[in-house]
């Protein structure tokens, strides 16, 4: 008895030692574990944040771009709705300040982009090319008799921008659209701004409110000697 009792003591501490030893081997995995979960936890709550930051900044950014976007058509619309048709003289002939083709047109109007500005402003709209083959669209104002000129960009970013002008020959029953207005005695009917981006294509058409041709009355000849 007394030897099995001894046998039996001593098996019994080198079975407590082995549990013992055991759970300590557990308790280090489940560290472990606990340790890598947290991690991936955090990387991916880390993730999230980020790609949410990304997303409002993203949201932002259009929020931004429709805005401005709006903004600019609204000033477009605004200046070509109220063209003036100032004439100067060149070489004994009355001619209108219009002037366009595809890339640019030159216009009178009395609506400056400078809202606080007043007075007639010849305004001219250029189609530049940007980075990331991208292009723009800068206005340009000279006030007439001052000499003064401001400069500005109203849209970038566009995949193609282009003028277009609507003619209609007298004699003819219905007009077509064309890429260049090189006639300093007239102005087309209607203006035709195509922009292509990204997110689609837009087109503005806005008609010139106003006789179009200087054998009708009611231009306004500010006795300039040279076009501006």
């Amino acid at each position: 008895m007394i030897c099995f009792s001894k046998i039996f003591r001593i098996n019994h501490n080198r079975f407590e030692n082995i549990f013992i030893n055991s759970r300590n081997g557990f308790t280090l995995l489940e560290l472990t574990i606990s340790i890598t979960m947290l991690a991936l936890i955090v990387l991916v709550i880390a993730g999230a944040l980020r790609l949410g930051y990304r997303s409002i900044e993203s949201g932002d950014k259009k929020i931004e771009s429709a805005e401005r976007m709006r903004i600019s058509f609204h000033i477009i619309d605004s200046q070509i709705q109220s063209y003036i048709p100032l004439t100067y003289i060149d070489n004994g002939e009355r001619k209108y300040y219009f002037k366009g083709n595809k890339n640019s047109m030159q216009f009178s109007t009395n609506y400056s982009v400078w809202g606080g500005e007043r007075g007639y402003v010849v305004t001219t709209y250029d189609i530049v090319a940007s980075e990331n083959n991208k292009y723009a669209l800068l206005v340009t104002e000279n006030t007439v008799g001052m000499g003064l000129a401001r400069q500005t960009r109203l849209l970038e970013n566009y995949n193609a921008i282009s003028f277009k002008y609507y003619y209609k020959d007298p004699t003819e029953e219905h007009g077509k659209w064309i890429e260049e207005w090189s006639d300093d005695t007239t102005v087309p009917r209607k203006i035709k701004i195509y922009f292509s981006s990204d997110t689609g294509d837009t087109e503005m058409i806005v008609p010139l409110r106003i006789r179009t041709s200087l054998d009708e009355e009611d231009d306004i000849d500010l006795n300039i000697a040279d076009n501006e």
